[in-house]
């Protein structure tokens, strides 16, 4: 399977991985997820990154400082994406994201595709908030119909609760901790996770 770096010394990923990654803190946040995108544009990839805590412009000249791989950045908030009707629902996010993947590669003139999302909003009072883990889990399901990597950003800070933690531990096949990627021994499939998480 083909390998992809993540921006990381020594760390690298494959095509189709949909992977969490702890941390705390805004700061480590960027050490994790700019190298992530900047290899990404480095490569001629498109990078999507929903941000939850700042605002896309704040951030993209510290990610894609030429104008020319700026293009092939987009930024988002999680009130465009996660949250486009002031509510969650997996299904219509999924949907976001394969149209992400579509407008991509029919026609877009890429051959890979590096998505990101932070996760905070889920912490907040909308509906539909609680159907987190069971749309991390149906992700799964989606990571590998396209040449993609799938990054999702967990601030430990904020995340706090053990049982949540568990789950979106069990949602995900792999994990980024420490500058390492560790095979999740914890990961339960969708059709096993679902019945169970539902």
């Amino acid at each position: 399977m083909e390998e992809i770096s993540t921006g990381l010394p020594g760390v690298s990923i494959a095509v189709g991985d949909h992977i969490c990654t702890f941390y705390r803190g805004d700061e480590e946040r960027n050490t994790i997820l700019f190298p992530y995108l900047m290899t990404g544009l480095d490569g001629g990839d498109r990078c999507v990154c929903v941000l939850d805590r700042d605002h896309p412009d704040d951030v993209i000249g510290q990610i894609a400082g030429d104008p020319d791989k700026a293009a092939h950045l987009s930024l988002i908030r999680s009130e465009e994406s996660y949250l486009a009707n002031g509510s969650f629902s997996p299904d219509e996010m999924l949907a976001f994201w394969a149209d992400v993947a579509r407008t991509t590669f029919d026609g877009g003139g890429y051959e890979f595709l590096r998505l990101a999302g932070e996760m905070t909003w889920a912490l907040e009072d909308h509906p539909g908030v609680d159907l987190l883990v069971a749309y991390e889990s149906e992700l799964n399901r989606f990571s590998g119909k396209y040449p993609q990597t799938i990054l999702c950003l967990y601030d430990l800070e904020l995340f706090n609760d053990g049982e949540l933690l568990i789950d979106i531990l069990r949602t995900h096949p792999k994990v980024l901790m420490g500058g390492t990627i560790v095979e999740n021994p914890w990961y339960t499939e969708p059709d096993r996770f679902l019945p169970i998480g539902q």
